[in-house]
């Protein structure tokens, strides 16, 4: 059975789809990015692994969750699927791949330079990997699984110091993307108002997490309510690939390695 929380996006849920296609549009543009052998950091319910294995040699998916992997090994039996608490990236040999993608990961990574490192050092010379995070710029509230959250230039400073080119990008969206945006950040400015303490911001993450399910489940059950198609509709073609960091809710990161 899939986990459908509002911090896994579900691609079943139709209140989802916004943030099921945003999170999709990554693997897209990766895939002509991507090549040889393949690893996914952070495979998640596996939105990406159809789109990634056709143009790699091998697929290998690494996730936390055991159950997750449980399931992506039988739908997927031509890859390899692995559990694993990372960083370090223990019993893989450097000088592994050739590509590697990890989407939405680096934001949960309590040592964030030792796990870019990892990725370094499991890359093949001259290999490329591709990561992407939430562009804090555009958050709306604060998510209380995230360690941290980055600025474009923040996100550069740190992968600059590690790896040898960086080409720093955004998936950003059209009129569809960023008016969905912008009426989910009304709604959830309204329900922040009753924050009179500003506790989002002091209390520890692990007493904000239940809060925070509920309630944003609740503001995009009442977002596809209101906006019915501009829900529905939103495709990841209406997403975008920008070469200017600042344009994107999220940031796009091509790393590469000597």
């Amino acid at each position: 059975m899939a986990t459908y929380t509002t911090e896994i996006a579900s691609d079943k849920l139709v209140s989802d789809n916004p943030i099921h296609q945003r999170l999709l549009k990554a693997y897209i543009a990766a895939k002509p990015m991507v090549q040889g052998d393949l690893l996914e950091v952070g495979c998640g319910e596996g939105r990406g692994v159809k789109v990634l294995m056709e143009n790699v040699s091998s697929y290998h998916g690494i996730d936390k969750i055991q159950e997750v992997i449980n399931r992506l090994s039988e739908k997927y039996p031509q890859a390899k699927f692995q559990q694993a608490f990372i960083p370090p990236f223990s019993g893989i040999e450097e000088n592994t791949y050739d590509s590697i993608v990890s989407f939405q990961v680096i934001e949960h990574i309590e040592n964030d330079r030792l796990f870019l490192e990892e990725i370094k050092r499991v890359l093949k010379p001259g290999g490329k990997a591709i990561i992407s995070t939430p562009n804090i710029r555009h958050t709306l509230s604060r998510n209380p699984w995230h360690i941290r959250e980055y600025t474009a230039q923040q996100l550069e400073d740190l992968c600059t110091g590690i790896f040898e080119k960086v080409e720093a990008m955004g998936i950003g969206g059209n009129e569809k993307v960023w008016a969905y945006h912008e009426a989910n950040r009304k709604s959830v400015n309204r329900i922040m108002r009753f924050d009179i303490f500003n506790l989002q911001y002091r209390l520890p993450a692990s007493l904000l997490r239940w809060p925070y399910e509920v309630l944003n489940r609740f503001n995009r059950n009442k977002l596809h309510s209101q906006q019915g198609n501009s829900v529905t509709d939103i495709s990841h073609e209406d997403y975008t690939l920008e070469t200017n960091p600042e344009k994107g809710l999220d940031l796009f990161f091509v790393l590469r390695k000597g």
